[in-house]
């Protein structure tokens, strides 16, 4: 498969490693309502992913990102004039980590432009799998001429759209429309309803494909020349049995299946996303300008009809959806009035004085946007936060502050790759397949002498071989500050003991 190069390409793949873990305080002030729908962080959001990563790794059902599409442009919000690799250097290890947080099932849209879409396309080949890659669909982001561009009017986006697994990941069908539907009709009166004409023939050779039929007055009818019917002759009789063949309003022209409205349901989504559709750029605006006012513009904000469209596509009621580049908050406000919960990140100060107001008016009832398709009246919350301290402090040592339940995170995470849902109240934090994890830190086995309840004594060793699932026999991983056990002890009893903080630090 072709990879793209860049001059800082390899220290770039390894970009998210580094990443501190840091941890996440909330700030209730800022928070609303019972707070079970919504995550709203402010943050850098390289490091607010990493943080989140140990609580909702495979988890998101959908992630659509707007990043700053190196326009060189001066955008208040954001630095959009970034030199080509530099770019690729900010983009590539926040790719790395949203993939982490995928559920099987789940899609990543990208919103992008001509300036960098096609690098990112080879990118996102190269993390997600060229197999995963779903779409390249076009939004008519403007639908006025610009008679004053120098060589073309642009007046369109990309979404590029990958599967974490592309054999999983299955699109919901969009809504049939007026111009759909145009052509149903029901010339013969039957009483299952309006239908529309389908050919039954096909290009691709079939075995039973080459039958004669013959029509209500004798007529006979075969495909024409490099055609074949598209199903066997005894599936065309039960059709014709069943009044699903139409023969014209004479009865001898060439046959046509009858397919009834009531029964198609929705329609496959397209590529292309005619502004009519799924709205433009000033409908975008003129949806910000009512929530914030004129005086509080943003360049580059998403019509909410846009963002309904996608998370139609690719989640369902109560999916999770996460934006790690929020900006003026609309993909957060979309995905609570659909009934998604959400994640959003967003570094800026408007993170606190732009979008946490938005998504308060969107608690309240704000009746803008998709509100009155939806049937949007009001409710739910979020949960407001900051990134915390890191985890572990300028020397490498685990800060005294960190508690148990927080370091169990990152532990369990660091091990298994998944998140670690209720955090005991004991040292063994659980076993995932075949392999168990123990973290012995901050007097969880209430010793609270410098040592003694993080070392791995005998003693520690049956309260932990006590706690095992009955009928385990696989490894148990025990992090800890020392161990008293013989190297020949820990091979007998299938230990592996990881020395905190410095094994964490090399893991995760």
């Amino acid at each position: 498969m072709p990879l793209l190069h860049w001059l800082t390409r390899d220290e770039d793949l390894r970009a998210a490693d580094r990443v501190p873990y840091r941890l996440l305080d909330e700030v209730p002030e800022l928070s609303q309502g019972d707070g079970d729908q919504g995550l709203l962080v402010q943050g850098d959001n390289l490091e607010a992913l990493k943080a989140l990563l140990p609580f909702y790794a495979g988890k998101v059902k959908c992630i659509y990102i707007d990043p700053p599409y190196n326009t060189r442009s001066a955008f208040e919000h954001y630095d959009d004039s970034l030199e080509h690799a530099k770019w690729l250097a900010m983009i590539v290890p926040r790719l790395m980590l949203l993939r982490e947080f995928l559920s099987e099932d789940g899609s990543i849209w990208v919103s992008i432009d001509d300036n960098e879409g096609h690098y990112l396309k080879v990118v996102m080949d190269e993390i997600f799998g060229r197999r995963n890659f779903l779409a390249t669909v076009i939004w008519q982001k403007i639908h006025a001429r610009n008679n004053t561009a120098r060589h073309f009017s642009d007046d369109h986006d990309f979404k590029i759209v990958y599967a974490k697994n592309g054999e999983k990941w299955v699109p919901n069908k969009v809504s049939r429309t007026s111009a759909s539907d145009s052509d149903f009709w029901n010339p013969d009166d039957d009483p299952r309803g309006r239908w529309r004409r389908s050919d039954m023939t096909a290009s691709k050779p079939y075995n039973d494909g080459h039958y004669e039929v013959v029509g209500p007055h004798g007529d006979t009818f075969k495909p024409r020349a490099n055609r074949y019917w598209g199903l066997s002759r005894d599936s065309f009789e039960e059709l014709r049995a069943d009044n699903r063949i139409w023969w014209g309003k004479t009865g001898r022209t060439f046959p046509f299946r009858k397919r009834f409205e009531s029964e198609l349901g929705g329609l496959t989504p397209t590529t292309v996303w005619e502004h009519e559709s799924v709205g433009n750029n000033r409908e975008a605006k003129q949806e910000i300008t009512k929530i914030f006012g004129r005086e509080e513009q943003f360049a580059t904000p998403k019509p909410e009809r846009l963002i309904q469209r996608i998370l139609h596509i690719a989640t369902n009621p109560g999916d999770l959806v996460l934006d790690s580049f929020l900006g003026s908050g609309t993909t957060a406000a979309v995905a609570h009035k659909m009934g998604r919960r959400w994640i959003g990140i967003e570094m800026g100060e408007h993170a606190r004085t732009h979008c946490a107001p938005r998504l308060q008016k969107v608690i309240d009832g704000e009746q803008g946007g998709i509100s009155k398709d939806v049937g949007w009246q009001g409710g739910g919350g979020f949960r407001f936060c900051r990134l915390g301290q890191a985890v572990y402090d300028a020397d490498g040592r685990i800060d005294e502050a960190i508690r148990f339940a927080d370091l169990a995170r990152h532990v369990w995470f660091s091990e298994t790759r998944q998140p670690l849902g209720d955090v005991p109240d004991s040292p063994l934090l659980g076993a995932y397949e075949g392999r168990a994890v123990a973290l012995l830190y901050n007097g969880i086995l209430k010793d609270r002498t410098p040592q003694g309840g993080n070392v791995l004594t005998r003693p520690v060793l049956r309260l932990l071989k006590d706690a095992l699932p009955e009928g385990f026999d696989g490894d148990l991983v025990v992090y800890g500050t020392a161990c008293r056990l013989s190297a020949e002890t820990l091979k007998q009893e299938a230990i592996l003991f990881r020395q905190t903080p410095y094994d964490i630090a090399v893991r995760v």
